[in-house]
């Protein structure tokens, strides 16, 4: 792992368009780590369209620090009662000081603010940091559903929100 550069306290939080400028350049290194990680043909499922993150319906967060965009990811709601974790990601010189966990917690509030009581997510079998850190989270296997039921490098994640009742 890559010495951080950044420290918690320097790193804001914000709602950004999935079509900023921000959000292109993170979702395109994204893209790249994980073409790495999975180079075999159809392993990647990287599809989130700006009407799924539009108010009402989810959001994207781009986490900076100072002026620089350093992390994100999104919810979507599938449902009246779910909404799905997409795009989380850090850039590697920004990992190891908490921010996964802090943008977990914002896509947790957002969740909540639409209604869900069930927070679902996709991630692949070759990222143990980021299955690791679900799991700290609370989350726990789930079947596979919806475009990733085919996927063999598919592992399907969930959580019940506590404050559903």
């Amino acid at each position: 792992m890559s010495e951080c550069r950044v420290s918690l306290a320097e790193i804001t939080i914000r709602r950004e368009a999935l079509a900023s400028a921000a959000a292109a350049r993170l979702i395109e290194a994204l893209n790249l780590e994980l073409s790495e990680r999975y180079p075999e043909e159809g392993a990647n499922h990287f599809r989130l369209d700006p009407e799924e993150v539009e108010e009402g319906r989810g959001a994207f967060f781009v986490a900076y620090a100072n002026s620089s965009p350093i992390g994100c990811g999104a919810v979507r709601q599938i449902d009246s009662r779910t909404v799905e974790i997409k795009r989380m990601y850090v850039e590697p010189g920004a990992r190891g000081v908490g921010l996964g966990r802090r943008m977990l917690a914002i896509l947790e509030a957002e969740a909540h603010r639409l209604g869900a009581t069930r927070i679902v997510l996709e991630a692949g079998d070759r990222l143990p940091e980021a299955l690791a850190l679900y799991s700290q989270a609370g989350f726990v296997r789930i079947p596979a559903f919806g475009e990733y039921v085919a996927s063999p490098l598919s592992v399907c994640m969930g959580k019940d929100l506590s404050w559903a009742s």
